[in-house]
């Protein structure tokens, strides 16, 4: 008898675990303009993508950091919908968000207070979720989908219209 045979050999158990990645995009990027996000969503199942406006159009919230904010809130609460309560692994290519949420950044720009405040709720309701920054060039669906949100949007929005809310600045350094 082979003595690895006498050995009891134990169940390990793998929690669920999805991967969401995140972006959102703006133009004009400061405020202002269209907004909108994209997401995706791999494993246990769960496989998703999803685009579309993260605010009103032309208002001063229109940014890209409310944009890429709007994209990992709208990640988060597809999972939520879909009752999944496991591990979740989170990429954006958004520094800004990535390490407010990691605790690295304070959020300091007060319009933003809001969205951080209610993606830490969405947290709370998973086993565990764990941001990280990617390149760019390693979040492309999620910014293809932005983008394609963006262009959806581009002929019924073609010009600003003039009594639209003035913009207001969405710079990282005053975050």
């Amino acid at each position: 008898m082979n003595r690895d045979e006498t050995i009891p050999r134990a169940t390990v158990v793998v929690p669920p675990m999805v991967q969401v990645h995140f972006d959102g995009a703006c133009e004009p990027p400061k405020g202002g303009g269209v907004a909108t996000y994209g997401f995706t969503v791999e494993g246990s199942g769960l496989d998703h993508e999803e685009c579309g406006l993260a605010v009103k159009p032309w208002s001063r919230h229109a940014t890209n950091n409310v944009a890429e904010y709007v994209a990992a809130i709208r990640a988060l609460e597809y999972l939520v919908s879909q009752r999944f309560r496991g591990s979740v692994l989170v990429f954006g290519d958004s520094q800004l968000v990535i390490r407010q949420m990691s605790g690295e950044y304070e959020v300091r720009a007060e319009h933003l207070k809001a969205y951080r405040a209610h993606l830490a709720e969405l947290t709370a309701q998973f086993e565990e979720v764990r941001f990280h920054w990617v390149p760019r060039e390693e979040n492309q669906r999620a910014d293809e989908l932005s983008k394609a949100a963006f262009h959806a949007e581009a002929p019924s929005l073609r010009r600003r219209p003039p009594d639209a809310e003035p913009a207001e600045p969405d710079d990282p350094e005053s975050a």
